[in-house]
């Protein structure tokens, strides 16, 4: 396993503690449009994973253990024994794999657009993008991906929003981009899932082409306490579109899960 890396990290707000984690290619402001309803009843910790944002790259390549012991690191870092925790994405495996390995840190998870259940056809697909930004480079790939991320009426009203995504990817060391695509791709939780007793939401969009609501049933069929969420017409990117809407049906969910 390599070395934790000290992911650089912010706290705001007041309440109950709630770590976000973002997905790949990403950063801790992702979470922009959820903060202002979140951090009225959380106190949220947002961070950047190994490689992102401003915190530091790593030496070698990793796989998704050392994303949770980074994230662990994180926890140790803000002091909380034990907090509420939700991942978008990538954030979505990371934050189960958390639960998994430190079941009595974790209050409740957000499995928020991830997936897991993948058929060799959904495999595939996945590992054809991957395989393309491999071949041709990740600028050339990345524009097929704005229609899969975002909807055509998000596309036309928030052209600056989608060039911004477009462009923080871009930004994101290929190395590091391509390393968390291969996790994402390779991580499969179905073998697993049912050892994770958190209060969960499995939540995604209507339209999500890779994280669609039928590898999400499955998740939650898995899952021992979790309920099920379908957010009506949104494809992948719900946290840039609709981050509101997610803080809304997070809080409520932790609200009535809560063990505080």
């Amino acid at each position: 396993m390599a070395e934790v890396i000290d992911c650089e990290f912010s706290v705001q707000g007041d309440g109950p503690p709630l770590f976000l984690i973002h997905g790949i290619g990403a950063a801790r402001n992702t979470w922009a449009k959820a903060l202002p309803i979140l951090t009225d009843h959380f106190t949220v910790v947002t961070y950047d994973l190994r490689g992102h944002g401003t915190s530091p790259l790593p030496e070698d390549p990793f796989g998704l253990d050392e994303l949770v012991a980074d994230l662990e690191r994180v926890r140790e870092k803000t002091g909380f024994e034990c907090a509420h925790f939700a991942g978008h994405s990538l954030g979505g495996m990371i934050g189960p794999a958390y639960a998994l390995k430190h079941p009595n840190r974790v209050n409740s998870l957000g499995l928020l657009s991830t997936a897991a259940f993948r058929t060799k056809e959904d495999s595939a697909k996945v590992w054809g993008v991957v395989h393309a930004m491999e071949e041709k480079g990740i600028p050339q790939v990345l524009e097929t991906l704005t229609a899969r991320w975002f909807t055509d009426e998000f596309i036309a009203t928030h052209p600056e929003v989608v060039e911004n995504r477009l462009k923080q990817v871009i930004r994101t060391d290929p190395d590091v981009f391509l390393n968390v695509f291969r996790i994402y791709a390779d991580t499969e939780m179905a073998s697993w899932l049912q050892r994770v007793t958190a209060p969960s939401l499995v939540l995604t969009g209507e339209y999500d082409g890779g994280c669609n609501p039928r590898l999400n049933r499955l998740i939650d069929q898995a899952l021992p306490n979790s309920e099920l969420l379908i957010l009506p017409k949104l494809k992948h990117s719900i946290l840039l579109e609709a981050g509101d809407r997610v803080a809304e049906h997070l809080c409520r969910f932790v609200a009535a899960n809560s063990v505080e």
